[in-house]
């Protein structure tokens, strides 16, 4: 897929799902919590999880019928409600404490410190409720889908998962790691769900873990979730505040360890570029047609490649 097929590829994608997420975050939500909600979620960030999964659901053929579109929609939702979620909650001042996030006021600074632990709360929830329709509500997800879409989010989002690894990120500050340490910290902090992303959208085609196609599109969400965090820190080393739409060199400010510090720039880089290769080599072994995972392949080009 080339570059132009892919940025058309990926605005039909992301055009249904914030389409969807318009519909699916409630306005209505009492005492201004739906404002809050859908601050947080709507119109903005690069959707990077939505399009894995979507990308995922095409490669083993989730999409060819109406049901596997369905379930792909709401787990690429789903998705982007936990990761708004985390970030309502990270940048509080408990936590990151920024003020900017996707180039304009964090939640907490435009609706209050109570309301943006509200907005995150809710948002976890309803990712869940997304995932699991009533019969009357979509075109009938197998409720052992359902099942298994829940259980891969809740894991990668919990203390196995991303609020494990923040864990890991507040005591580490201050604190020098090995490679070893802060590359666990980022597998579940940034890589878990990008990882599931990945997997939920497999499993859309009700794709058996047991598969060599599983196991190889595991291995390229691994692979893509860690490289996604280390090029997050050579451009919150590199890029100023408006072209991140987030509040630049915190980290470094933070004196939290990032593989900027531990490798250096160039080393950083050289790592990502070795996690591309490992992402397509799993692509390359998945026995899945190259045709259909091409909108993997160039994702994993884009995560690697970007700029801001």
């Amino acid at each position: 897929m080339s570059p132009q097929q892919l940025h058309s590829w990926s605005v039909d994608v992301l055009a249904r799902v914030e389409s969807a997420l318009d519909e699916w975050v409630p306005a209505s939500a009492p005492a201004g919590l739906g404002e809050a909600m859908r601050y947080g979620v709507l119109d903005g960030g690069k959707r990077i999880r939505a399009l894995l999964v979507v990308a995922a659901a095409e490669a083993v053929g989730a999409v060819n019928t109406a049901v596997g579109r369905e379930a792909a929609l709401r787990a690429a939702c789903a998705v982007e409600l936990i990761h708004a979620y985390s970030l309502v909650h990270d940048d509080m001042p408990c936590m990151d404490n920024d003020v900017l996030r996707r180039g304009k006021p964090t939640v907490h600074v435009a609706f209050g410190e109570a309301q943006a632990m509200l907005a995150g709360d809710a948002m976890q929830a309803l990712a869940f409720e997304v995932l699991t329709p009533d019969a009357g509500e979509g075109l009938g997800v197998p409720p052992a889908l359902q099942a298994r879409l829940v259980r891969l989010l809740a894991r990668a989002s919990g203390q196995a998962g991303m609020a494990g690894g923040q864990a890991i990120d507040l005591a580490s500050v201050g604190r020098s790691l090995d490679e070893a340490t802060l590359r666990e910290m980022h597998r579940l902090k940034t890589g878990a769900l990008l990882r599931a992303s990945v997997q939920m959208g497999a499993a859309c085609a009700e794709l058996p873990a047991d598969t060599p196609a599983w196991r190889a599109l595991t291995d390229y969400g691994h692979a893509m979730g860690l490289a996604f965090q280390i090029v997050d820190d050579v451009l919150d080393a590199t890029q100023p505040s408006d072209t991140l739409g987030k509040t630049a060199g915190k980290d470094a400010d933070a004196n939290k360890p990032t593989y900027v510090s531990l490798l250096g720039l160039d080393g950083a880089r050289r790592e990502a570029d070795g996690l591309l290769a490992q992402s397509l080599s799993a692509l390359a072994r998945s026995g899945l047609p190259s045709e259909a995972s091409g909108a993997l392949a160039a994702l994993a080009h884009r995560i690697v490649h970007r700029d801001h």
